[in-house]
């Protein structure tokens, strides 16, 4: 399975935000029904490592990866619970080596030139832009990618509808993240529907974007 290859056809990564297995189960069908097979399970909650099996477990049409990995040891216990890739706010080496060492890939959150550097001088040729719409947003991601020329970015934090095509079209941006696909209120209320809605939608921003 190759994680970037499903990323360059997706373009897009909603994140899963649950408390409950089932909801976070829930949300997954929504999203692949919409056409989004990759997601972020995010260690935000009590029993995201719960979620992450779940989802991991009981959706095969989803790949499963753990976002908001802080600490090599939540990298250990995504990896054993599932996860196929890992993605973290910032930059911390530990967690860049356990992915490593279990040869899953690793996206570490990046916002300045030095961070971006030190990725690249870990072996690293993707990493995360955030939060990118205070970190300087599409004219931030040219200037990097204009030094960095070999690197890719997946910008996060603050990517909706309204910009995804202006963050799509940087040639050196992957893919782009967002919680905006799976609005807390339409999850609380069970509004399933709504989450297919808005991950069809940015499926077809992201076809148009990338012609």
């Amino acid at each position: 399975m190759n994680i970037s290859d499903l990323l360059e056809s997706s373009r897009v990564v909603p994140l899963i935000q649950a408390d409950d297995p089932a909801v976070a189960v829930e949300t997954s069908h929504a999203l692949a029904a919409g056409g989004l097979k990759v997601a972020e399970v995010v260690f935000r909650t009590d029993r995201a490592l719960d979620c992450l099996r779940a989802v991991a477990g009981e959706v095969p049409e989803m790949v499963a990866g753990a976002g908001t990995v802080l600490t090599s040891k939540q990298a250990e216990s995504a990896l054993d619970n599932g996860a196929k890739f890992i993605v973290s706010p910032g930059l911390d080496d530990a967690v860049v080596a356990v992915a490593k060492e279990h040869n899953v890939p690793v996206y570490p959150g990046t916002m300045t030139p030095s961070e971006v550097q030190h990725a690249f001088n870990l072996g690293l040729d993707t990493v995360k832009f955030f939060p990118a719409s205070i970190a300087g947003g599409v004219p931030a991601l040219k200037a990097l990618a204009s030094v960095f020329r070999s690197m890719q970015f997946m910008p996060t934090g603050g990517v909706g509808p309204g910009n995804l095509a202006d963050f799509l079209s940087v040639p050196a941006v992957l893919a782009c993240g967002g919680s905006w696909l799976t609005p807390a209120d339409a999850v609380a209320a069970g509004n399933f529907d709504k989450v297919t809605e808005l991950a069809a939608e940015a499926v077809s921003i992201a076809r148009t974007a990338r012609g």
